[in-house]
C-alpha cells in the first residue's frame, strides 16, 4: 500500500510520546495538525524588523518600516482592534538609536 503524501502544513510525530523515530519507527508516524497561520502579518514584518537589526542590517531595517508604515496607513478594516501604532514608533525609536548610539550629538 502506498503512503498518503504529507501536507506541507502538517507535521509528523511518533505514535508512542516515549518513542524517538528512527528509520524502522518511520511508518509509525501519524500526522499532527499545525496551525497555518499563527500571527499577523504585521507582527511578522516587526519580528522580522527586530530580526534585522540585531544582525546590524539597518538598511533592511528601514525598509521593513516603510511596510509597516505602507499597512498602518491602509484603511483598517473593522474588525480590526488590534492595531497598535506603538509599536511602529518604538521600531523608529530602536532604529535610529541603533544608528545613533552616541545620542545624536556631535
Amino acid at each position: 500500500m502506498a503512503k498518503e503524501p504529507t501536507h506541507p502544513c502538517r507535521a509528523e510525530r511518533p505514535t508512542s510520546p516515549a518513542a524517538s523515530p528512527s528509520d524502522d519507527d518511520a511508518r509509525h508516524l501519524e500526522p499532527v495538525a499545525i496551525p497555518r497561520y499563527t500571527r499577523r502579518l504585521t507582527d511578522k514584518i516587526l519580528i522580522a524588523f527586530h530580526g534585522a537589526c540585531d544582525q546590524r542590517e539597518f538598511d533592511i531595517a528601514e525598509r521593513l518600516l516603510q511596510v509597516l508604515e505602507m499597512m498602518f496607513e491602509r484603511p483598517r478594516v473593522p474588525d480590526d482592534r488590534r492595531r497598535n501604532t506603538e509599536n511602529l514608533v518604538s521600531a523608529h525609536v530602536r532604529l535610529w538609536e541603533l544608528r545613533h548610539p552616541d545620542g545624536g550629538d556631535h
